[in-house]
């Protein structure tokens, strides 16, 4: 068989595999909380790895290796932050949300738990988040069936449409009939091969080329040659400050403060099958972040030196990962290489669709007031899976979307929409329903006019102008609106005690 024979069929194995686990989480599904939640019965395992995987996507396994292997180690500052910011959701928001989640009338969704935090009988706090939800997650999602259909276009020829209708359909397959705990369960696949495959191409490189000492060496004479050849854009691709501005790192670092307002991670959270159950899932999932961050950062400063040795000219450097995984192993490997950049994308889309379902289903549907039963309560949930895959499908039609500049964009706006109300919400009792809605829409105002200015978003990413104007807003308004509310506070002090459980330890 033919190199490309070996990688298809291993490409398919990895569909295939997909689908059935969709097909057993259809079977443990029965009511709305169980497509939404899983029932609330996550394992810790489930959901760190679950949590890790629908957030790197393609960039852990080709934006940032292709990055480092331009610019070098300065980077990889984006990883740092977002290692950082993944642990501080996990030890200060994950237990809090649980439990608070619960006890504010079993809230299921990001929305509903505002809703039901704040006693908010307006509704407008419920609806502007599942607008917001809704509209960022459409395009979200559509720009990872842009990248579905630009991978198989440029992996094995195949027209970009039909590359774009493959991967949707088999994620929209899984997602459609196992809902949460299907993306949950399929997420933990897809997490292991990022991580197996971002070890074993580095690990691999490096003793083929004899050592560290040999990596490091070429990497050296790769830089010399550049620097001779253009003075003005000298590099040290070693070194994680060289060529970084003090506003470019710290914009590659508040990356990590995204982290507490994206509804498809911290709903892992609301999952788990107790607050206690955080401490687990935050060191499972953050040794898992590490491991596949430095599989990243390796492959790339690897990449380097192996084309210095072995001189091979790279079209498009986030290629790298895929290009060594080629040279260094068997085609049917090479294949499950490539499966794993396919889980990277499929993974997030499958979390997003879920998040859009609730929000169109749960937060807009269903503050109607309408009556329904179990089984007709998980219909809707996928009839609201099956639309956003739809609206997202058509927005992806057009292949010269931009990959990169949405999903920074999308990050930075539900960082900065949902951060501050998140953290606020949990750990001030006096926070209050316009102080909320003042902070959500700030954050996402304010993202979209800095974010749409070139000369704004250049110096200094959004989300941090994002974030501190949510948070200022937020608690000003709040002061200005605080009222004692007998429930609030009985809610918040019984949140506290039960989640004390998870206080200390790494």
């Amino acid at each position: 068989m033919s190199d490309t024979t070996f990688q298809l069929l291993a490409v398919g194995l990895y569909f295939a595999a997909m689908i059935g686990i969709g097909f057993y989480a259809y079977r443990k599904t029965s009511n709305l909380d169980d497509y939404m939640l899983a029932g609330r019965d996550l394992k810790p395992s489930v959901a760190a790895i679950s949590a890790g995987a629908s957030d790197m996507s393609g960039w852990l396994l080709m934006g940032l290796p292709g990055a480092i292997y331009l610019m070098g180690l300065v980077e990889a500052w984006i990883a740092i932050g977002l290692t950082v910011g993944a642990w501080l959701n996990w030890k200060f928001v994950a237990p809090r949300l649980r439990s608070y989640t619960e006890i504010s009338n079993n809230s299921i969704t990001v929305p509903s738990f505002l809703e039901n935090r704040f006693k908010d009988k307006t509704r407008i706090l419920r609806i502007a988040a599942g607008v917001i939800i809704l509209l960022f997650f459409t395009f979200y999602v559509s720009s990872g069936m842009v990248a579905g259909g630009k991978f198989f276009e440029a992996s094995f020829g195949v027209p970009y449409f039909w590359g774009m209708v493959l991967v949707a359909g088999v994620t929209l397959l899984y997602t459609l009939f196992g809902g949460f705990l299907g993306a949950s369960l399929t997420d933990v696949a897809q997490g292991f091969l990022m991580l197996a495959a971002l070890v074993a191409v580095p690990v691999v490189a490096v003793i083929s080329m004899g050592g560290v000492g040999e990596v490091i060496n070429h990497i050296n004479l790769a830089d010399a040659a550049a620097n001779a050849a253009d003075p003005a854009n000298e590099l040290h691709r070693t070194s994680l400050i060289y060529g970084g501005t003090a506003l470019g790192i710290i914009s590659a670092c508040a990356w990590g403060l995204g982290y507490f307002g994206q509804p498809h991670i911290i709903v892992r959270f609301m999952a788990l099958r107790s607050p206690q159950d955080a401490k687990a899932g935050r060191r499972i999932g953050i040794s898992w972040m590490i491991l596949t961050a430095a599989g990243a950062i390796s492959t790339a400063l690897v990449g380097i030196a192996w084309f210095n040795k072995y001189p091979e000219t790279l079209e498009d450097p986030e290629t790298v990962f895929l290009r060594m995984s080629q040279i260094l192993f068997h085609p049917f490997v090479a294949g499950l290489v490539l499966a794993a950049v396919l889980a990277a994308i499929m993974s997030t889309i499958s979390s997003q669709l879920i998040v859009c379902s609730s929000a169109l289903v749960e937060d807009l549907y269903g503050i109607m007031g309408r009556k329904t039963s179990d089984r007709t309560n998980v219909s809707l949930g996928r009839v609201g899976v099956l639309i956003v895959a739809l609206v997202a499908g058509m927005l992806a039609l057009d292949p010269s979307s931009s990959i990169l500049e949405l999903v920074a964009f999308a990050w930075a706006g539900f960082g900065a929409a949902f951060g501050p109300v998140i953290i606020l919400a949990l750990y001030w009792k006096k926070f209050t329903s316009w102080g909320a809605l003042a902070a959500m829409v700030s954050g996402a105002v304010t993202v979209f006019i800095w974010g749409s200015n070139d000369a704004l978003s250049s110096t200094l990413y959004e989300i941090v102008p994002g974030f501190i104007i949510a948070t200022v807003l937020g608690v000003v308004v709040s002061l200005l609106t605080t009222k004692h509310h007998p429930v609030i506070d009985r809610e918040f002090a019984e949140m506290k005690r039960h989640a004390a459980g998870e206080t200390s330890g790494i």
